[in-house]
């Protein structure tokens, strides 16, 4: 339990959808909520009325991984809660698994084949999407992933060999992507149903996440750029080994800082909730501490990634969960790398470590 959780407002309190069913959550917005098979065990999805050219129907956000389970639910969505309408389009807020999915099944209806709607994304998530798609470039796995966490400390062979091994992991839970979309980015405006909603991109967790707001009802499909109970992941991965996503991830949340107190946010994990404002506050906040636990750590001896994993997550991590973490110690070492806080040197056993300048 997150214990800042009490400064937010849980709007439903524990009031959850039922598997394979939904929740109104404003007029014409409804709150799916399907497994995942990780210990973060669901993922939000959103259901919207929408009508496109005259024709009445829905926007689907976000997908759920392929998963016989997840099928199942969106077939009894298909078949009790769209009062005959068809699917008019499919956005996906990035291109990670439990987003990304099951987006190309359901933009050729399911199971039944009941319509052909158009995937709306952004191009960075597409595009990288694509690429995971194809076996190249997974975070998960593969020759490349066991490489780069190996030079940043992951040395125990066991676990070398089965990051070698999982390299379909993103293939087997995104078999297939449409081969067209329609691109959607910053500042664009999107009429869906009655409501007008504005883009907003954000960087760090993904190549270029999307958010929709709307300012006159005061919402937010966040996706997971804002999570109410834990933070966003924030990893250097090895298709971008210098990259410094964390910095751009706290950038990116200045975007919402603005928006109003009111606001009801609709995460993709966790209930939806009011306090905008406070939980960036305290996401900043986390990020400042967990800098300063580095920062110190790497004054006291140089240190891997593999070296900080411990100091930030203080707690037994299977081998899914320890590429997260190895890739969120980077992220952080990256910021005071590339500030010029800390410098890095390669040693003579391969592994990348970081000390004071």
């Amino acid at each position: 339990m997150n214990a800042l959780e009490h400064q937010l407002d849980y709007v439903f309190a524990d009031e959850l959808p039922a598997s394979g069913g939904v929740r109104e959550v404003a007029p014409g917005v409804n709150w799916l909520r399907m497994p995942l098979p990780f210990a973060l065990d669901h993922i939000n999805l959103w259901l919207l009325r929408d009508e496109i050219d005259g024709v009445k129907g829905w926007t689907v956000i976000d997908c759920g991984i392929a998963d016989e389970s997840i099928r199942a639910n969106w077939e009894r969505v298909f078949d009790t809660v769209l009062d005959g309408q068809p699917v008019l389009r499919v956005i996906v807020t990035h291109c990670h698994p439990d987003h990304l999915g099951l987006a190309d099944w359901i933009c050729q209806g399911g199971d039944k084949k009941r319509w052909n709607a158009r995937l709306w994304i952004s191009l960075g998530e597409y595009a990288m999407g694509r690429v995971m798609a194809a076996g190249d470039g997974s975070n998960a796995g593969g020759e490349r992933a066991a490489q780069h966490f190996a030079a940043h400390g992951l040395t125990d062979p066991a676990s070398l060999d089965a990051l070698k091994k999982r390299d379909s992991y993103y293939p087997t839970l995104v078999p297939s992507m449409p081969r067209e979309f329609r691109r959607i980015r910053e500042g664009d405006r999107l009429r869906i149903g009655t409501r007008e909603w504005q883009v907003v991109t954000g960087y760090g967790h993904s190549p270029e996440h999307v958010a929709l707001y709307c300012a006159a009802d005061e919402l937010l499909i966040s996706g997971d750029m804002v999570l109410p109970r834990i933070s966003t992941n924030v990893s250097v991965f090895a298709i971008e080994p210098e990259g410094n996503p964390l910095a751009l991830y706290l950038e990116s949340l200045a975007r919402y800082e603005t928006m109003p107190a009111g606001v009801l946010a609709l995460p993709s994990h966790g209930k939806p909730f009011r306090g905008v404002k406070t939980r960036i506050a305290q996401l900043r906040e986390h990020h400042r501490a967990r800098l300063a636990e580095v920062r110190d750590a790497c004054a006291a001896k140089p240190c891997s990634a593999a070296d900080i994993v411990p100091i930030m997550f203080r707690r037994a991590l299977d081998l899914h969960q320890m590429t997260f973490a190895l890739g969120e110690a980077l992220a952080h070492l990256h910021v005071l790398w590339l500030d010029g806080t800390l410098s890095r040197r390669t040693g003579d056993d391969g592994v990348i470590r970081f000390s004071p300048t």
